[in-house]
């Protein structure tokens, strides 16, 4: 897992591309937010597609991934995303921090527990790294690479 300063196109496009290597299923689609580092238009409340004309979108094209930008106004749409969000910023506000580094590590670990330790109801009990094995196991033509026991996406 890496953790970006800012929330810039530049670091998008970056976080995709780290996303392809490490990811060791086949990405197909994303569906991301409305936020100014995936989409060229800066108004509008209308859903509409990815114009294509983003860096985002040209990276995407390039890597074969669809990119899908959520309707407006509808953050239920990312709830899965919003929910770890959340758990994230409860560790966050119930710590001090003495570093950016302590933070940072402190994200990581509660990444890898996640991962590895909290079973998901989504996920029918499992955890996220034992989901992954059993859809590899299932239908392994979706992967590129064997999961690990370890961090996953992470590393």
């Amino acid at each position: 897992m890496r953790i970006y300063p800012a929330k810039t196109a530049a670091n998008a496009r970056r976080f995709l591309r780290d996303l392809e290597r490490a990811a060791p299923m086949r990405i197909t689609r994303v569906l991301t937010d409305n936020g100014k580092e995936f989409r060229d238009r800066l108004f509008g409340l209308r859903r509409r597609a990815a114009s294509g004309n983003h860096d985002f979108d040209r990276l995407c094209a390039d890597l074969g991934i669809e990119h899908r930008l959520a309707p407006p106004m509808r953050p239920q749409t990312n709830g899965m995303v919003a929910r770890f969000n959340g758990r994230i910023e409860d560790v966050l506000q119930s710590h001090r921090f003495r570093s950016g580094e302590d933070l940072e590590q402190t994200i990581l670990r509660y990444v890898r527990l996640y991962n590895g330790q909290l079973p998901q109801s989504v996920l029918k009990g499992r955890t996220p790294i034992d989901a992954l094995k059993g859809w590899h196991r299932d239908k392994p033509e979706l992967f590129k690479k064997q999961p690990y026991n370890h961090t996953g996406c992470e590393t």
